[in-house]
């Protein structure tokens, strides 16, 4: 536990990541800045100190995922013509799932406040699903001038299945569900196959 008037580091992180062990082991419901700031090891008052309340805090904490998956999905730029289509896609969309991915999304849900934080900051040009959307497209444009990505494929439209898909698993997954992994990685390798 950090003492207080001891700064804490990269402090937003550890609290996020403190959220969603608590999410992923004792579902949305058990989601108190009590419980966050006591799987973080830290001073009780610390997540009142950085943020406005639970829904500022869950809203935060939704979009500072979605922008790190869509920074992920931009760098898929760097692979072009390395490694196969399906691993590095394979690779963006897992990425959603990872940090508690389907607990997390289903904890947004479960809060109107961090839901309207979250629409309006995405309106607002945050990063979310559209632009990982958008960067898997751009990817596989660039793959297809390559030979990777066969020529009637539809860059877009494959990049809306993936996109789509793993919304639609986020949303559906919770706590005690079977990992959607699995299913994913089924999907991203049926669509790069053709």
């Amino acid at each position: 536990m950090s003492p207080r008037g001891v700064a804490t580091p990269d402090v937003c992180e550890q609290l996020f990541a403190a959220a969603e062990r608590v999410v992923e082991k004792h579902g949305p419901g058990a989601l108190t800045s009590r419980a966050v700031t006591t799987e973080a090891g830290c001073a009780k008052g610390l997540l009142h100190a950085h943020f406005a309340g639970m829904d500022e805090f869950v809203a935060e904490l939704c979009l500072n995922r979605f922008a790190r998956t869509a920074a992920k999905a931009r760098s898929l730029s760097e692979l072009v013509g390395r490694h196969t289509v399906a691993r590095n896609l394979d690779a963006v969309a897992l990425a959603l799932f990872d940090s508690g991915g389907p607990a997390i999304s289903g904890l947004a849900m479960t809060r109107p406040g961090a839901t309207l934080r979250i629409r309006d900051a995405l309106e607002g040009g945050a990063p979310g699903f559209d632009a990982i959307q958008q960067a898997i497209t751009g990817y596989l444009r660039e793959e297809q001038k390559l030979g990777r990505v066969a020529e009637t494929a539809d860059p877009s439209t494959v990049a809306l299945a993936v996109v789509g898909a793993a919304h639609h698993l986020l949303m559906t997954s919770w706590p005690g569900t079977p990992d959607p992994r699995p299913a994913m990685t089924r999907l991203v390798t049926t669509l790069v196959a053709g």
